[in-house]
């Protein structure tokens, strides 16, 4: 009877917040509040907007197929959310006066963070208990990739806001420079070096071998000065690793022993918009057909992942969310990531970030009637001819499978 009435004051609690659009904030606003930091002011904010943000992509987890909703890992999930956002409630009605019920807020944010660390892998535990148990339609393909691009970007959007408080005024040490995770003065080449150097460690370590980098930058602005943008590094770094294993992977694998291997070339641009990163390889490219499908998280030729989600014995894959996940890290900020292959050569692989600070403002999923009739619309039908079915983005028996693609992602 009380689990009955605790659920129910639950529900009723996510029904409120629901009803409550976020409040996307630009990077501009999160770097103005952090350098005249007040912990007060953060708190009220917070203790408002995370259950905003909680309840909205939590109303969206009742909408999915309920094939979907009982595998075992999706339930974890939802259980950990239900718990952050029962703890963050319990601040609801507190003033922020009280310094000790200040630092307990702060360990409670972090305690989340912690708890949400394996999301990700595990809500994709989740769609391949799916798909292994299931049939899985078009339909149901669509409404799970839909989902799963809020989900994420929610997540994205909740460990930005608990970081940039528990930076500020917890305990955890950043660079001097840095408003919590925020790097006013950000190198994007030294972003872009670190992370080459990382995932060249481990092709080596997997093929024992890796080709060489190329960076070129044009700075129109500011001619032949260095290139910085105010911008979160752990971001732009996310985006350029996973593009960089995918690139060397792939030239690796394509040239094999064939002499030596075709550098990685990159090209930084920026201009009175956008500052653009260019990754091109010499991989083999991947066919017009099936490019689209790379960024499908239930698409993947990635071999399938070890039961133990910590464990990393294939250095150079997981399960195919790499690119998905960076498109969003570059959309976060209305910024984009797009790939342009040529099969048979290679691909480039395109970042764009917003250059100015005030028009980078968070993409946030709110729910509404909109967002929910698209778990409930069926696919229409096509009304276009088709050349071929090769690339046809239909059930996943169908879908096409290459060596290259395979070798890449």
């Amino acid at each position: 009877m009380r689990t009955s009435k605790v659920m129910f004051g639950l529900t009723k609690m996510l029904d409120r917040y629901s009803q409550f659009n976020p409040s996307p904030l630009s990077i501009k606003q999160f770097i103005d509040f952090g350098r005249n930091a007040c912990e007060k002011t953060s708190f009220t904010f917070l203790k408002k907007e995370l259950p905003v943000r909680l309840a909205n992509i939590m109303k969206e987890i009742h909408l999915l197929p309920d094939n979907l909703q009982r595998m075992p890992s999706v339930n974890i999930v939802q259980n950990w959310y239900i718990q952050s956002f029962r703890e963050i409630l319990e601040f609801a009605d507190k003033e922020a006066e009280d310094v000790y019920m200040l630092n307990n807020f702060c360990e409670t944010l972090v305690k989340i963070r912690n708890r949400h660390s394996d999301v990700v892998q595990t809500m994709a535990q989740g769609i391949m208990e799916l798909k292994e148990s299931h049939l899985v339609d078009q339909s149901m393909e669509h409404s799970i990739q839909y989902f799963l691009d809020r989900f994420y970007m929610s997540r994205i959007s909740i460990r930005m806001l608990i970081n940039q408080h528990t930076l500020l005024f917890g305990k955890e040490q950043t660079p001097s420079r840095h408003v919590g995770g925020i790097d006013p003065s950000c190198s994007v080449i030294a972003v872009i070096q670190d992370a080459y150097e990382n995932a060249r460690f481990l092709c080596d370590q997997y093929y024992l071998a890796s080709p060489d980098l190329v960076i070129k930058d044009h700075n129109e602005i500011e001619h032949g000065k260095p290139i910085h943008i105010i911008y979160v590094p752990s971001h732009l770094y996310h985006m350029v690793f996973e593009l960089f294993k995918n690139a060397l992977r792939a030239v690796v694998e394509h040239h094999g022993d064939a002499g030596p291997l075709p550098p990685v070339e990159v090209l930084v641009v920026t201009g009175k918009e956008d500052i653009s990163i260019k990754i091109s390889d010499r991989g083999g490219g991947i066919p017009r057909t099936t490019i689209d499908l790379l960024f499908q998280y239930m698409y993947s030729t990635a071999p399938k992942p070890p039961a133990d989600l910590h464990s990393n014995t294939v250095p150079l894959a997981g399960f195919g969310y790499g690119l998905p996940l960076s498109r969003l890290y570059a959309r976060y900020f209305q910024g984009d990531l797009i790939l342009t292959s040529y099969d048979g050569f290679g691909t480039d692989a395109i970042i764009y970030l917003k250059a100015l600070c005030n028009e980078a403002n968070e993409l946030l999923p709110i729910f509404n009637k909109a967002s929910s009739r698209h778990y409930t619309t069926s696919i229409p039908a096509n009304d276009w001819s088709a050349g071929t079915t090769s690339g046809r983005i239909s059930s996943l028996g169908g879908l096409p499978t290459n060596h290259q693609l395979s070798s890449r992602f």
